[in-house]
């Protein structure tokens, strides 16, 4: 990992919290994530479980964690599976847990080699009543790869087929909604990392450069501060490629006069920020892109205020939709008319700001989160409105990363430029 040492104490709440929604005489078991292939003898870069790191700040292939607080042997209340390391990994692989450095990492102190699992899971199941088994319960979509968690749970109701079988995904997605200090710092300093890459960027960017070159400049500033990478794979999207929500060819060579919409974010710890700001490739947003960009910025700062412990998402939306409405008409993009007409179940902004405007961000992107509950003391979003505007040949979007709390939101941005005579300062000021 590139990042530095997390205090685990962080981890140790968090099974403590886990342990606390389990039923009596409960056994619980999280599997890392897959190596999966990628070509010839390739795998793609590994990507840890973000339950099981959740759970245990353990970031490496084929570990498993089994909790079972009321285990009639204390030993094996939590334990902690680990890779055994050899020469062989230490010469081709290198740095792999030991199990001291596991201890330290997680604050489990039983842990043994994965080769042991099998056997000391045998020895204690017969015990517990409850087996609790983990898998990606995403309802924005649905995975047709039999991935790792998947393909235990077939193999445990092989083995043990009259025990009662219950998911811990309810259990992660009310857990994980909720933010702890310890998160919030490192989310913070995610948006951090990517607050300097994106000041970077308006440092370097001219007419005639690719948004290649931009990108390139985004990982550079990340890679150089411990971050591991990008936390979902960035759009640098210039002039028309703008209004594609998930443009990502990031080939094009940006021209003067244009603007640029950036979506980007650094992950560090396996945490993720998510930013998106829109600047003038020339260093200069024209009167009608300043007047849009206003426009977004304006709905941007209405809507973190609107963004309360207790307002449903579905009720966010409709209300920052009625502050884009607004704006939409002053742009002179819809009219009142059309305002008046307009079906409630499509209505007239969604021509030109059709997607949502927040979701819930942590150690996912889109973070594990339940839709139907109102938004909560502790729960960290995005807020991201824009508009596109095809027939013009651009479009504008603002993100940033708003934590609630009782005593107010808390915009882990804020420090991050935004202002448009703030980023054409910078432009027209600097160089890299």
């Amino acid at each position: 990992m590139k990042y530095q040492n997390i205090e685990n104490k962080l981890f140790i709440n968090h099974r403590k919290n886990f342990n606390k929604h389990l039923k009596n005489n409960s056994l619980a078991i999280l599997n890392s994530n897959d190596e999966f292939p990628r070509s010839g003898d390739q795998n793609f870069l590994f990507k840890q479980n973000c339950d099981l790191f959740y759970l245990s700040g353990i970031d490496q292939e084929d570990t498993v964690l089994l909790l079972y607080p009321d285990c009639p042997n204390p030993l094996y209340r939590e334990v902690l599976f680990l890779r055994q390391t050899n020469e062989h990994i230490k010469v081709w692989e290198g740095h792999k847990y030991t199990k001291a450095m596991a201890e330290s990492a997680s604050g489990i102190k039983n842990i043994y080699w994965i080769a042991d699992f099998d056997n000391i899971l045998h020895s204690i199941i017969t015990y517990a009543e409850h087996i609790y088994l983990n898998t990606n319960e995403n309802d924005n979509k649905a995975y047709t790869v039999a991935y790792r968690d998947i393909r235990f749970i077939g193999e445990m109701k092989a083995k043990y087929p009259l025990h009662h079988y219950e998911r811990a995904a309810p259990i992660m997605r009310q857990l994980r909604e909720t933010k702890s200090e310890g998160e919030v710092q490192l989310v913070q300093k995610a948006c951090d990392i990517t607050r300097d890459a994106f000041i970077r960027v308006l440092k370097f960017t001219k007419p005639e450069v690719t948004e290649y070159e931009i990108e390139a400049e985004i990982i550079h500033e990340f890679i150089r501060q411990q971050a591991t990478g990008h936390a979902y794979p960035p759009i640098i999207a210039s002039g028309n490629n703008a209004n594609i929500l998930h443009y990502g060819d990031n080939n094009q060579i940006c021209k003067d006069n244009e603007v640029i919409l950036m979506d980007f974010g650094a992950e560090y710890a396996n945490y993720n920020a998510d930013l998106s700001r829109t600047i003038p490739v020339n260093g200069k947003f024209t009167p009608r892109q300043k007047s849009v960009y206003k426009a977004v910025q304006h709905v941007l700062q209405e809507s973190i205020k609107l963004m309360k412990p207790g307002i449903l998402g579905s009720d966010y939306n409709q209300q920052t939709g009625e502050l884009m409405t607004e704006q939409l008409v002053g742009l002179k993009l819809i009219s009142m008319e059309e305002v008046k007409n307009q079906n409630p179940g499509y209505p007239a902004y969604k021509k030109y700001f059709m997607h949502g405007i927040s979701h819930h961000l942590g150690l996912d992107v889109h973070d594990f989160a339940n839709r139907y509950i109102p938004f909560q003391e502790g729960n960290l979003l995005t807020c991201e409105p824009g508009i596109y505007i095809p027939a013009e040949g651009f479009g504008i979007r603002l993100e940033n990363n708003i934590v609630l709390t009782a005593d107010g939101n808390i915009d882990l941005m804020a420090n991050t430029p935004i202002e448009a005579e703030e980023i054409e300062e910078i432009m027209n000021s600097s160089t890299l």
